[in-house]
């Protein structure tokens, strides 16, 4: 059983690159309650791509999400703020 929930959604861009890229990570229960840690990333606007691993346990899979984060942090990957848009 998921403790609390894990997500996060982390961007890199480089306008003299042309480099527009996300990293999205979530640890939740999968079908057998087993923690779950999907990734996906890609460019900016595409769908990305998809990865997942299955845990026995909550706290291998938070190690692998910081692992992970940490190396995204290195890479220069930073947290966005996005506001919500409201339509009349």
């Amino acid at each position: 059983m998921i403790t609390q929930p894990y997500h996060l959604y982390i961007e890199r861009t480089d306008l003299a690159k042309n480099m527009a890229r996300f990293y999205a990570m979530t640890i939740e229960p999968n079908l057998f309650g087993q923690p779950c840690l999907t990734r996906c990333w890609g460019r900016i606007g595409s769908k990305g791509q998809t990865m997942s691993h299955q845990f026995e346990t909550e706290q291998e899979a938070v190690v692998l999400f910081l692992n992970l984060l940490r190396q995204k942090k290195r890479r220069g990957y930073s947290a966005v703020v996005r506001q919500s848009r409201t339509y009349i």
